[in-house]
């Protein structure tokens, strides 16, 4: 890997590797080590592996935040961002394998995959050169978009909050909320929608990638490649798994993998960090879109960091609220 270029030498991207690396290859074999810890009746170990799995996007987060002003590592940034993808990513390869009837286990195919695309970003690393210009209509369109989006996206957490009620709450509320996002009419175009703001959101991050970033947009470049993923690994699942391939109902105990549950099931239990940080990831997305907004009408960077930090804290506190209902917590 050339990496003499780099003004902290090459130990500092060495060490750059070695924490996309550690998020990355180990990433399913944390979860089987909780799996095996909860049938063992070992609760404190497996939180330990839980907590493991979810450092796993957090070394590739903390990866690209370290090369977030080094644009000649490009192959190493975008590696990292695609690391913070590896919750979700293994979600929806599992699915594929599913349905493909693998006879290969999810983890060996993981590390197939990975090793190869790993060893491409670090020994021929793609040049810097001059980052491509972020298309104005593009952003702006993906913002408006995104906007109009978050009614849904509201309602739809919303909906999953009542699961701390029960799931005959949740039921109830979502009954209401289909008569209209289920409308013929209404449903392709909310596809439609969710389509673009993937493709759209992948070509404005990889033009951004290629720049030096503040911390700042290096998290809202991390959440829009995880939301990209997820979102499309999300529709696969309800579309084609569920409707298409099992022809069941995408209702809560399709969410929460009945009759095992989230926790007890060696696959259910990749969907904890896979629903948590999509929650926290496409609210603090929203929340890094309104910090953008913000700084357009020139609202000051005390305001703006102030309303983007309580956006975080806010996300975070819902996507655990939400897995706590999916998890079997109820409020009474």
């Amino acid at each position: 890997m050339d990496i003499s270029t780099a003004a902290e030498g090459p130990q500092a991207a060495r060490k750059d590797v070695g924490l996309i690396l550690a998020g990355v290859l180990p990433y399913p074999f944390l979860l089987d080590g909780f799996h095996r810890s909860i049938d063992g009746n070992a609760p404190l170990v497996a939180a330990v592996w839980l907590a493991l799995a979810f450092l796993s996007p957090a070394l590739c987060l903390a990866a690209a935040l370290r090369l977030s002003a080094r644009p000649h590592l490009l192959s190493l940034r975008r590696l990292a961002f695609a690391g913070v993808m590896a919750p979700t990513a293994y979600v929806f390869l599992g699915v594929l394998l599913y349905m493909a009837r693998s006879p290969v286990p999810d983890e060996a195919v993981w590390l197939i995959l990975w090793l190869p695309i790993c060893a491409r970003a670090v020994l021929r690393p793609a040049p810097g050169g001059c980052a491509k210009p972020v298309p104005a209509g593009l952003r702006i369109a993906h913002g408006v978009i995104a906007a109009l989006l978050s009614l849904y996206v509201l309602f739809h957490l919303g909906n999953h909050l009542f699961g701390l009620i029960g799931p005959e709450r949740h039921l109830a509320v979502m009954k209401l909320g289909r008569l209209v996002y289920r409308n013929p009419f209404v449903e392709p175009l909310l596809v439609a929608a969710m389509l673009f703001q993937i493709g759209s959101g992948l070509v404005l991050a990889w033009r951004w990638s290629a720049k030096p970033l503040e911390g700042f947009r290096v998290f809202q470049l991390a959440s829009g490649f995880y939301l990209s993923f997820f979102i499309l690994g999300h529709m696969n699942s309800v579309f084609i798994f569920a409707r298409t391939y099992l022809r069941i109902q995408t209702d809560w105990g399709f969410a929460i993998g009945a009759p095992t549950g989230l926790i007890h099931d060696p696959w259910n239990i990749r969907l904890v960090p896979h629903y948590w940080l999509g929650v926290f990831f496409v609210l603090s997305h929203l929340a890094s879109g309104l910090r953008v907004v913000l700084a357009a009408h020139g609202a000051g960077a005390r305001a703006e960091t102030a309303a983007w930090a309580a956006g975080l804290v806010a996300s975070a506190a819902m996507a655990t609220l939400i897995l706590m209902g999916m998890c079997g917590v109820r409020l009474y």
